[in-house]
Parts: C-alpha cells; structure tokens; sequence
C-alpha cells in the first residue's frame, strides 16, 4: 500500500495513488509505504531518485545500521514501534529523508517503509487532519510521530496501571482460589511482558529522537519538540519502574496465597494423621495374638474396640477444632 500526503492549509491530506503519473503529480510531504509491492517501490525509487535497502526493516541492533546517513545526503532512521493488542509485539519502521540535496525530487520529504499497520501511525493522521498547522515539514511529521509514539505508550501504562488495581483488589481480598491465583499469575505476567515492551519501545524512541538532535537538521523550535519528548520518556520510564514494583508485589502475594492455600490442605491432611494415630494404635493392641487378652473372650469386645477407637478419634479432633487448628 501506497500512502502518499500533502499539505493543505496546514492539514495533512491523503492522496490516492494508483499509477505512476498520479504518483508524479502530486508534491508530498509524508510517503508512507505499508508492505509495498514491488511495483509500488519501484515507483518511489524512480520518481523520487531514492535508495531504498533490500534489508530496510531487517531487525539490526547496532546503531550504526540503525541511524546513519548516506553519501548523497539521505538520512536514514529505524525505530520500533509497539503494537498493543492481544499479543504485544514491535513493527519496524524505516525511515528516509533527503534534507541536504534540493536537486532531488526526493528533497524535504519523509519516506517510511513498514511491513504492517501500526496504531501510532492511524493516531497521527487523525491529529493532523484535526488540527491545523501542526505540520510544516517532512522533520515535523517525524518529530510527531514520535511524540505519538509516546503517548500511545502512556496511554497503555495507564491501561496497565487500571488492570493492576483490579488485580490488586483481588489478591488483597483475601479469598483467592488457586483457579484465581492461576488466573492472576498469568494476567500478571502479561502485563509484565507489556510493561517491559513499553520500557524497550522508550529506550528505541530516545535513541532515534536523540540522533535527529545529533544530526543538527531541526531548527530552534523543532530541537525543543524534541527536547520535550525526551523529558515525556524520561516520565514514562519513571512510571515503568513503578509498575514493575507493582508487579512484583502483587507476584509475591499471589505466590503467598497459593503457599498458604497448600498449606491449608497440608495441615488438613497433617491434623487427620495425628486424629488417626490413636485408633491405630488401638487396632493393633488388640490385633496382638496373644493367649492372655481378656478381651478377645469378652462379649463386648468388638463393640467397645469400635467405641474406644471412634472415641480416640473425637477427642482430638474436637481439641483441634477448639484450637482452631482446623480452619
């Protein structure tokens, strides 16, 4: 797919792209290729003169594969950006922009090249066809992505936080099932894997913001955009080592109830060990063969074995109930 916009009255416009000539007659801002074909990118390299790698989305770590600049001028960029959905995961994002050729039809243009759709990037286009002016060049539209980018990570730690509370209640009411804890724990850890995502996404964002103000491309107002995306990372890598605490406590109390449900049946099955040990002990006198018991030629006995094992049985499992060992 073929995202091509515009600038109109200070509002992001998308233009539908079909061929190559209508790729031609428009002057954009922000091309946006999601998962292109190759005709598609065959388009932008010939019209646009640009470079595009064969291994553009490939996941390299070192950041000199990451954020670079070419010969020609071509500032290359690539960040992750989180995709929070029922199984989080990161989409790579490349990013090009030729700022120091004007020669290049390809000049003070942002081109991103993605395998799949990313939530941050619907976010943006809302925003900047709300709100006039946000945009006034291809390094805004950059500068604003990242800035969404932070906030969709604010808003999903909030998401994390309410989850956590609801957990916490739970845990804390003091009757939790081990079905429950089971429930819990597992609920726990996702939001730990989350949180954790969250914190690496950070890490990606400050890195590719702090190169942009490395490379001295932004002017006095756009280096203090990037400043204060910056400072709303550093806020929301606070928040992510509060809710990692969080996490562990609640993982810790959680672990503590199973232990103390498992002790309850321990117990239970402790105190009927001890309540049985008597009319054991009992059964066995009187399974003795020897010639001397006066019991075995007594009429009762049987009945007054029966009893007095019951009895020893009562006893001590009414002196446990009184201590409330049972409970």
């Amino acid at each position: 797919m073929l995202n091509v916009f515009i600038l109109v009255n200070g509002r992001l416009v998308q233009k539908d792209i079909e061929t190559l000539h209508d790729l031609a007659q428009v002057q954009p801002v922000w091309v946006d290729m999601v998962s292109p074909t190759e005709e598609e990118k065959f388009w932008v390299k010939q019209h646009f003169s640009l470079l595009i790698p064969d291994d553009v989305v490939d996941d390299d770590i070192e950041e000199s594969a990451r954020f670079y600049e070419e010969d020609n001028g071509e500032l290359h960029i690539r960040s992750d950006f989180l995709i929070d959905d029922d199984k989080p995961r990161y989409v790579r994002v490349a990013y090009i922009m030729n700022l120091q050729n004007p020669t290049l039809r390809s000049h003070n243009i942002l081109f991103s090249i993605r395998e799949d759709d990313v939530p941050v990037f619907r976010l943006f286009r809302l925003r900047a066809r709300r709100i006039p002016g946000l945009i006034g060049d291809c390094k805004e539209v950059l500068l604003n992505l990242f800035d969404t980018d932070a906030e969709y990570a604010a808003d999903s730690l909030e998401w994390i936080y309410d989850e956590l509370d609801s957990a916490s209640q739970a845990i804390l009411s003091g009757a939790l099932s081990d079905e429950q804890a089971s429930e819990v724990l597992g609920s726990i850890a996702r939001y730990e894997d989350l949180n954790g995502k969250i914190r690496r996404n950070m890490m990606d964002t400050r890195r590719a913001v702090s190169f942009l103000m490395r490379s001295k491309i932004l002017n006095a107002e756009q280096f203090e955009d990037a400043r204060q995306i910056l400072r709303d990372i550093e806020s929301l890598d606070s928040h992510t080592a509060f809710l990692f605490d969080k996490i562990n406590f609640l993982l810790d109390a959680t672990v503590g109830f199973i232990n103390i449900n498992q002790s309850k049946i321990i117990k239970l099955f402790s105190v009927a060990s001890v309540a049985l040990l008597p009319p054991t002990l009992i059964a066995s006198v009187y399974g003795m063969n020897f010639e001397v018991m006066p019991e075995l030629t007594w009429k009762y006995g049987y009945p007054y074995a029966i009893v007095l094992m019951i009895a020893s049985a009562a006893i001590p499992m009414i002196y446990f109930r009184h201590k409330g060992w049972l409970k």
